[in-house]
């Protein structure tokens, strides 16, 4: 890895978490790379009971108790939100450790979604320590807020 992961933005520059395979090709669900390349964020998904909606333009969304991740290859659901329980493996958008407080999703691997080749790719919230990801790019929460901040429909992330 090159140095301090850092992620720009118009406006702004902040450290970032990647993942613990670093930037490059993701070649499979579960290899820990950040993907680069030029995403779209879909939406952002945020934990009502521990922050305050995203002032942001693009869509936002509050996360239920419920709310999972399907990351099944394999399964109809892959790389798409589902209800918990849920009969495949699926994350919890739910967490207990505040690193999905506030999410915004990216289109990694959705239109089309190719099985096998990565799910859940998010800009989320990093860990005190910058620790890496399983492959998402985190911010520090009032970075993460002030990203997306200026952002509108249509917005797009790079990753390189």
């Amino acid at each position: 890895m090159r140095g301090t992961p850092v992620l720009r933005w118009s406006g702004g520059a902040a450290r970032c978490a990647i993942g613990r395979g670093g930037i490059g090709r993701k070649q499979r669900e579960g290899d820990g790379i950040t993907p680069a390349g030029i995403f779209p964020i879909r939406k952002v998904l945020y934990r009502a009971d521990r922050v305050l909606r995203p002032q942001t333009g693009l869509p936002a969304e509050e996360i239920s108790r419920d709310d999972g991740w399907c990351d099944a290859p394999g399964d109809p659901g892959y790389n798409r939100p589902v209800k918990l329980p849920y009969p495949a493996s699926a994350e919890s958008m739910w967490r207990e450790d505040r690193l999905y407080d506030v999410v915004a999703i990216l289109g990694f691997n959705d239109d089309p979604v190719v099985d096998g080749a990565g799910s859940a790719i998010f800009l989320h919230c990093a860990r005190d320590d910058f620790g890496p990801t399983e492959g998402c790019v985190a911010l520090k929460l009032p970075d993460l807020l002030n990203a997306l901040s200026g952002l509108d429909p249509g917005a797009n992330i790079e990753i390189r």
